[in-house]
């Protein structure tokens, strides 16, 4: 026979919050770990594209720079100049490219959203059980 709440002993009571916030923070662990997951998998994504993306820089940068230094030597600019102005404009590209990488790992991308908000509902659930 299921007992009203009215029915329901004070023991009863706190027993079943006792299980059923029991089962609620492991059901919240468990949404944890698949949060954090999904994270560690993004974060893994994008430092491989930061890597692969950085490697096929530098090798299709090294055969434009030689090029690019050799035609503004033969353009009549000193060959130091020459050089210098190129290593500048690679350097500039590179670090665009480093901070588009970068944004991908920036903490608020992979902390766990949902569990924290599934949390912040949990509290408001156990305070109206106590209440």
């Amino acid at each position: 026979m299921a007992q009203t709440r009215d029915d329901t002993s004070l023991g009863d009571l706190l027993s079943n919050l006792v299980q059923e916030t029991s089962t609620l923070a492991r059901q919240e662990v468990q949404l944890a770990k698949a949060e954090l997951k999904q994270s560690a998998e993004q974060a893994g994504r994008s430092i491989a594209s930061l890597l692969i993306g950085g490697a096929v820089a530098y090798a299709g940068l090294l055969a434009l720079l030689a090029a690019a230094i050799l035609g503004l030597g033969q353009a009549g600019v000193d060959w130091w100049l020459a050089a210098l102005i190129v290593g500048l404009v690679v350097i500039a590209i590179g670090g665009i490219l480093i901070m588009k990488a970068r944004a991908g790992l920036k903490p608020e991308n992979l902390a766990p959203t949902t569990t924290i908000e599934s949390l912040k509902e949990d509290r408001e659930w156990v305070k109206e059980q106590i209440a």
